[in-house]
């Protein structure tokens, strides 16, 4: 199966990008028809490809560390499931919300372009292709966040672009670096390399380099500037991809990969991403509280929560590791979820700012009550799924002796309750404005994605013991067993 679909995730959602823009020439309902279709088919693909065996594709037949290969493993298929199954819920969502949009041919061509990107990221089995697949989801992303063409979204967009292209040429920076020192850019090769040489000055900087990337890429304090305007700013499918999966698939899954799979796990650098992690948690939090602007509350949310899955890999444990990423599925699933609502209820009151609304449970029952789903969640309410991951998490810093970050940890859950308190308050609840009198609730294409992932956020809390064993387990396997992932790449070292 791996034979197929793992060159298939990169290769159709970049084919139908093509497509798109050629046949949307002709006839503009094309872009949601593929759109739909292509991130349908990925999303089974990615599904198929959980129960297949970990394993190497070589592309054009050519063995490593010459030959360019894609690598599938307990990783990159948890990566692959989350990115693909929004991705494919988001465009379902966009079919109605961007029809208020012109250009729409170009907006469907960018998404799976982004799409594109974020999967050859996953798969790539070398430094070099790692970063030519983060470009080329990039690229995308700075179109999609200024593609209102609005004074704000163009601001926004131009400053993402500029601080992305920083943070592109520090990556490309290390992978020169690592290149210089080992011969190769494939990552199982140059681990084995340098597991045999001694420390230096060179790989140091290396290993700065791709933090100081990969941290920008993922919006960590204190390299989050670009995120707070953005993720506002684009519309709400792209913010929802943006929070959801795109930060995790450029910034945290590489920084996971090479720290490990690369770098063995040095203490040195998961103590960096630790201590990262508390800032932005804390930081991120307390940020959150005074924000009136609905899209801007859950930007700075998501930078709280990265924060989370940053301490939960920055400890470096088998329990820490397994629940940061449990914590990654799920922020995934209720902040694209908060942002998919957020987009619904700006659809129908022409705002984002909480003040001006109200009472909006008696209008819009559907995104209310998924409003509700999501903000228990991410606040850590049981059943729902963000109870358990934070849990999860907690236990593992205190097992690790982490007190100060098990303490912060817990402290700005609290913070994250206070602030979603205050979201349901002053959006769903309360008398309703005359203003809002008129309004209905959003179309089934917007409503289906919202109750779906709603669902998720209740199924996966409930049934953690089996996405366990599934996903998470194999997945942290995956994170920990450097020997593994070189012996299966290379066929040695095992």
């Amino acid at each position: 199966m791996s034979t197929v679909a793992m060159p298939l995730m990169v290769a159709l959602p970049m084919l139908f990008t093509v497509l798109i823009l050629i046949i949307g020439k002709f006839w503009r309902y094309i872009g949601p028809i593929l759109g739909v279709a292509c991130t349908a088919a990925t999303f089974y693909l990615s599904l198929q490809l959980i129960t297949t065996p970990d394993s190497v594709y070589h592309m054009g037949g050519w063995i490593p560390p010459i030959g360019i290969v894609m690598v599938l493993d307990g990783l990159s298929k948890l990566m692959l499931l989350v990115v693909n199954l929004l991705a494919f819920l988001v465009m379902i969502y966009s079919i109605s919300y961007m029809n208020r949009y012109t250009a729409q041919t170009k907006f469907y061509a960018l998404f799976l372009l982004m799409l594109t990107g974020m999967n050859g990221v996953v798969l790539s089995g070398d430094l070099f292709n790692l970063f030519v697949f983060t470009e080329i989801a990039s690229l995308a992303s700075y179109a999609l966040v200024g593609f209102g063409v609005e004074s704000e979204e163009l601001e926004a967009g131009f400053k993402y672009l500029i601080l992305g292209s920083l943070a592109s040429t520090a990556i490309l920076f290390g992978v020169a670096i690592i290149y210089n020192l080992t011969g190769t850019v494939n990552m199982a090769d140059a681990a084995n390399m340098i597991n045999a040489i001694k420390p230096n000055t060179a790989l140091v900087f290396a290993i700065g380099m791709f933090i100081f990337g990969f941290a920008l890429k993922s919006g960590l304090v204190p390299f989050h500037a670009w995120l707070p305007d953005a993720h506002p700013s684009a519309p709400a499918p792209v913010s929802a991809m943006l929070s959801g999966v795109l930060i995790k698939a450029l910034g945290v899954y590489p920084i996971i990969r090479v720290a490990f799979s690369v770098f063995n796990g040095e203490k040195v650098i998961l103590d960096i991403i630790l201590w990262f992690g508390l800032i932005s948690a804390f930081v991120g939090g307390m940020l959150s509280i005074g924000q009136d602007d609905i899209k801007r509350l859950l930007a700075f949310s998501s930078i709280s929560q990265v924060g989370y899955i940053a301490m939960g890999i920055g400890i470096g444990t088998p329990a820490g590791i397994a629940a940061a990423l449990f914590h990654l599925f799920n922020h995934a699933v209720f902040k694209g979820l908060l942002f998919l609502d957020s987009g619904a209820i700006e659809m129908r009151t022409g705002t984002r700012d909480m003040r001006q609304m109200g009472g909006l449970m008696k209008r819009m029952p559907v995104t209310s009550l998924s409003t509700v789903v999501g903000s228990l969640s991410i606040s850590g309410f049981p059943p729902f799924n963000g109870f358990f991951s934070k849990l999860l998490i907690i236990i593992a810093l205190f097992q690790a002796k982490a007190y100060l970050f098990a303490g912060v940890a817990i402290f700005v859950s609290f913070i994250t309750i206070a602030y979603y308190v205050k979201v349901q308050k002053q959006i769903l609840f309360g008398p309703l404005p005359k203003v809002y009198s008129n309004i209905k609730e959003v179309p089934i294409s917007m409503t289906i994605p919202l109750i779906t992932l709603s669902v998720i956020c209740l199924v996966a809390g409930i049934f953690y013991g089996f996405l366990n064993n599934a996903l998470f387990y194999p997945a942290t396997q995956a994170v920990l067993n450097q020997a593994k992932y070189i012996s299966m790449v290379l066929g040695i070292g095992g």
